[in-house]
């Protein structure tokens, strides 16, 4: 079932850090945000990558959704998508589905990769008019590794679905 744009639903979608800059978060920070289905992948991956306290947003980003579709662009000199994927400067957020599970990745060098899930649709709430944080929990690393981490992070648990390549170690 996918959510009625013309219903004015709300997506609720549930964000987790999982890896960046070479090394497994855990435990994962997490950020959920209130969003619309005619929301475009873009406006989640800004709102994503704001609330996580990025600053250096002219990266390739890309979504991948269940089955392998991909959703891409490049924000660096407003670039195209990779050939083969959904532009996500046009792709809207209605081609996900309730208790769906799929891959956000920010910035193909530091390699920060997401879990993301939509949570809940609820057909009586309006969507805000682009995806807003509604809650958070957990400290995201600074973007370019300046932070005092001091090596005390554990290993991410098993248990992530084989989105992408570089999960499949850590399931």
């Amino acid at each position: 079932m996918r959510p009625d744009p013309a219903g004015g639903g709300s997506l609720s979608i549930e964000v987790e850090l999982v890896a960046g800059r070479g090394r497994s978060w855990w435990p994962r920070p997490g950020r959920v945000f209130a969003a619309g289905p005619t929301h475009t992948f873009a406006q989640l991956a800004e709102a994503v990558d704001r609330a996580f306290g990025r600053w250096d947003l002219d990266h390739l980003r890309m979504f991948v959704l269940p089955g392998g579709v991909e959703v891409s662009w490049s924000a660096w000199q407003d670039g195209p998508a990779f050939p083969g994927t959904h532009d996500g400067r046009r792709a809207r957020l209605d081609l996900l589905t309730p208790g769906s599970c799929f891959a956000y990745v920010f910035d193909f060098g530091a390699d920060w990769t997401h879990l993301c899930t939509i949570r809940r649709v609820s057909g009586t709430t309006c969507p805000p008019a682009v995806p807003a944080l509604r809650g958070s929990w957990g400290d995201g690393p600074e973007q370019h590794g300046r932070d005092t981490a001091d090596g005390t992070g554990h290993d991410a648990p098993a248990g992530l679905p084989p989105l992408l390549s570089s999960w499949r170690h850590l399931t």
